[in-house]
């Protein structure tokens, strides 16, 4: 075999799989408990396939009551070319080993989102299809995210802005914190760091893959530790930049005198139940 700089298994694993499927074999069993190979194997499988058609790709998948065979060739036709490509996309996006998940929304609130937003699979496989490419709030591909993760947090919205759908969500249905979308800084940050991990994964069967410093894709280097630390946003600590909270719950359409935005010295906002300006 060719040199390989690869540095995790995850990808090595396709390199080998490659190499079995130039020599010859058409049956290939791959023996793993991550899930991150199972979706790097069918976002692959299609460009593996085009070169071998008879090929077989198998998984040997999990440990003792949860293992199982995985029949890759029958999914990847379930799904089809575009879904299998771009899920390697979809699941860095939505949480992998590398990148965080969005709170609160495992695999299963994000794949319905998929289903109701189908456009989306045009960023995810751009984003493959061309690996480590410029992200800007302003692209097609993050706008088409953006959109994506509103549907997350609440499906039957029609905004394409998370910081809009925030404030909708925060404001007028009473959505904690904690099960709201991050804001749009917050998921361009997110955004670079599985644009980063997808890159990876989409050259995984090139022996050499030479990928880009980290830096500006989400992650910044700590000079003192030389350690790689995630960039949450490049916006201020919402706790310094607000330093009080305050709503009143005035029925009226005016506040009265004891109303708790009076005593703060504070406007009603939207966040009040009075109509106050």
């Amino acid at each position: 075999m060719p040199r390989c700089d690869h540095e995790e298994a995850d990808t090595r694993i396709v390199v080998h799989l490659k190499d079995a499927l130039d020599k010859g074999c058409t049956n290939c069993l791959v023996r793993t408990v991550d899930t991150d190979v199972v979706a790097i194997l069918i976002g692959k499988y299609h460009s593996l396939t085009s070169q071998h058609q008879m090929a077989a790709i198998w998984v040997a998948f999990g440990t003792g009551k949860n293992f199982m065979y995985l029949d890759i060739n029958a999914i990847c036709h379930a799904l089809g070319k575009d879904r299998s490509t771009a899920l390697p996309m979809f699941h860095s996006f939505t949480g992998c080993d590398t990148t965080s998940a969005f709170f609160g929304k495992g695999k299963k609130s994000a794949w319905e989102a998929w289903n109701a937003y189908v456009e989306v699979t045009e960023a995810f496989n751009n984003f493959m299809n061309h690996p480590y490419m410029t992200v800007t709030v302003n692209c097609k591909q993050f706008q088409l995210l953006e959109r994506f993760t509103v549907i997350i947090y609440n499906k039957t919205s029609n905004l394409d802005s998370v910081n809009e759908a925030r404030r909708e969500l925060f404001s007028q249905k009473n959505r904690p914190m904690e099960k709201i979308p991050p804001t749009q800084e917050a998921l361009l940050q997110h955004t670079l760091r599985a644009v980063y991990q997808a890159g990876i994964w989409a050259t995984s069967d090139q022996c050499e893959q030479k990928p880009p410093t980290p830096e500006g894709f989400g992650w910044t280097l700590e000079s003192a530790t030389k350690t790689w630390r995630p960039v949450w946003s490049n916006l201020p600590v919402a706790s310094q930049a607000c330093s009080e909270l305050v709503k009143c719950g005035c029925k009226s359409a005016t506040c009265g005198g004891r109303c708790s935005c009076k005593k703060a010295q504070w406007k009603c906002t939207e966040l009040c139940s009075c109509q106050c300006e």
